[in-house]
């Protein structure tokens, strides 16, 4: 079984949390039983995350090795310039090594969204992008860590892609069955 998860942003990529208070968790969305992520997102991200029941395919998702590339909708503090776009293509200088060649690109509009609960703080002197950025591997926080590293702070971060899987239109809290793809063979 594979499944496609839109996390909302402020919810933790377990079923159980032992803080206190306790943070929201996967728990909480009606998921079938027997699933885990395969792979996760942030507390402070949203967006595509896969759960499975087969320990495989699972790892086949995670695995650096099989290279299945991740794409992210990133709301970025600043206006990017070619060159910050250059850099974050070839690859960033982060405290654990260089990142691997991503796509990056400017979009020319916002994505359309769900609104996000706490709404990203607004600042009129201060401009704002969105970026689609496509990476390779799955470093802990490594897209806002790269997009700081060439000095635009990450606002907000959405995973719309994982290899063949597409978040499309998957409301914010919902999840889908979806097929194995390439990536169960």
């Amino acid at each position: 079984m594979l499944i496609a998860f839109n996390k909302p942003y402020g919810v933790l990529c377990q079923f159980t949390d032992d803080a206190t208070p306790a943070r929201p968790t996967l728990a909480g969305f009606g998921l079938p039983a027997q699933v885990y992520p395969a792979g996760r997102l942030d507390h402070d991200s949203e967006g595509l995350l896969l759960l499975t029941d087969d320990g495989a395919l699972a790892h086949r998702i995670t695995d650096p090795r099989h290279k299945l590339p991740k794409t992210y909708l990133v709301q970025v503090e600043g206006t990017p310039e070619a060159a910050q776009l250059t850099v974050l293509g070839d690859g960033v200088e982060l405290r654990d090594g260089i990142t691997r060649p991503a796509q990056a690109r400017v979009l020319t509009s916002a994505p359309e969204l769900w609104p996000r609960d706490p709404p990203v703080r607004f600042r009129k002197t201060v401009p704002d992008a969105w970026l689609e950025l496509t990476i390779h591997e799955g470093r802990n926080r490594q897209v806002r860590r790269m997009t700081a590293a060439v000095g635009l702070p990450t606002l907000r971060l959405v995973r719309v892609a994982i290899g063949p899987w597409q978040l499309e239109d998957l409301a914010s809290g919902q999840w889908r069955p979806c097929e194995r793809g390439i990536a169960g063979r």
